[in-house]
């Protein structure tokens, strides 16, 4: 049986990625706490262009970057765990990396998203295994179980760059391959506890290399032989340097923010409180197509243009925008709109219509994003509608 990258931090403790997913230094669901600094908007980071301001380095790490392969996460030896933390955090978004997995018998590669309150969404990879790749979740540092991981299929992660895409928000959860989505979890879903167990909380994206298992002793002692069962066994340091490549990757914040607050200790996605404006990306209407390649490069055209007429307010609560008011829109080329997938309710009056909703209308353009984005199947079109039908006094879905 394998285990999930929590488990292998309780036994591994010379892992520094593994440390950071099961420490937090103020837990908000035990107490009053800072606020996390709030991204608000889309951040693309092209690795191959060198250091990014976007990220810190965790202590001990040191990453080289190539102009075709991106950053460079090594290791040489059992005590390596070369990590980085984004800046920012996020309230539901999508997240796209652009990845080659270090080989290696023991060598785990890994790209997650972690709250204050430990939840957390994964992608792992297994340098054992040159066909798969993990996918896991866990809420408020939950480990009582280690049955909610999956391994999709993918071909050669370890020899080649794949797009490997986390799309969240208060309803699900959808893990992307390659712009094919290969797993949906439900805020409701059994093994998220009905929502208790569902990743729900402001999060960071952090990004490394660990050892699994570092030597044959590890794989025989009780207290670390389950991780390293996980990892595929010991690893073999003469066969290394052992190298994990990431070339770019692309944040979008559904919320609109500067700062996200627990309201309470709840540690729910109500209770989170949004402060300040957009820096840009979530508000900005959709100008540009894409397309994608698997060496991560992007190219765009087109164009689209959104107006909006009548009393317009855009406010946040929880990341979620409310507003009145009509909107009418036109576009050629190609848009991408992320953001609507969140559960929408809303009420209308009068002739004129008004309303509110609680769908994150998150507005993004593909371009830059270097994958495919089926992800989302609302359209221009479709947000005319709904807007529109405010009218009848009625929010169209």
């Amino acid at each position: 049986m394998r285990y999930s990258l929590v488990s292998a931090s309780a036994a591994v403790l010379l892992s520094g990625l593994a440390n950071a997913q099961t420490f937090t230094n103020c837990n908000p669901t035990e107490k009053t706490c800072p606020s996390d600094p709030a991204l608000g908007g889309r951040q693309v980071t092209d690795f191959t262009a060198g250091k990014s301001d976007n990220w810190v380095l965790e202590e001990g790490t040191t990453l080289t970057y190539d102009k075709s392969l991106g950053a460079q996460f090594v290791i040489s030896t059992k005590t390596n765990a070369p990590t980085i933390d984004n800046t920012k955090y996020i309230f539901f978004g999508s997240i796209e990396v652009w990845a080659r997995a270090a080989p290696g018998t023991g060598i785990v590669s890994s790209f997650i998203l972690e709250s204050d309150d430990l939840d957390e969404i994964d992608w792992e990879w297994l340098g054992a295994y040159n066909n798969e790749v993990e996918n896991n979740f866990f809420g408020k540092g939950n480990t009582t179980t280690y049955n909610r991981a999956e391994y999709p299929k993918v071909s050669t992660p370890i020899d080649t760059f794949h797009n490997y895409t986390i799309d969240w928000t208060s309803e699900r959860t959808i893990w992307y391959i390659d712009g094919a989505a290969v797993r949906t979890l439900a805020y409701n879903d059994a093994l998220a506890l009905g929502g208790k167990n569902y990743p729900q909380t402001p999060m960071k994206v952090k990004m490394g290399s660990w050892v699994g298992c570092a030597d044959q002793a590890a794989a025989t002692n009780p207290a670390t032989k389950g991780t390293c069962d996980w990892a595929g066994g010991a690893a073999d340091f003469t066969k290394g340097p052992f190298t994990f490549y990431v070339k770019n990757v692309t944040i979008q914040d559904y919320g609109c923010a500067t700062e996200y607050t627990y309201g309470d200790l709840t540690g729910s996605y109500q209770s989170i409180k949004s402060t300040g404006g957009c820096s840009g990306g979530s508000s900005k209407s959709p100008s540009s197509s894409s397309s994608s390649s698997s060496s991560g490069s992007s190219s765009s055209s087109g164009s689209a243009s959104q107006t909006v007429s009548g009393s317009t307010t855009l406010a946040t609560t929880a990341g979620k925008p409310t507003g009145t008011g009509s909107a009418s829109n036109n576009s050629s080329g190609t848009a991408t709109l992320s953001g609507l997938v969140a559960a929408a309710t809303g009420t209308g009056s009068s002739a004129t219509g008004s309303a509110t909703t609680t769908a994150a209308l998150t507005v993004s353009s593909s371009s830059d994003a270097t994958a495919l984005k089926p992800k989302h199947q609302y359209g221009i079109l479709d947000l005319s509608v709904m807007v529109l039908g405010l009218g009848l006094g009625y929010l169209v879905m």
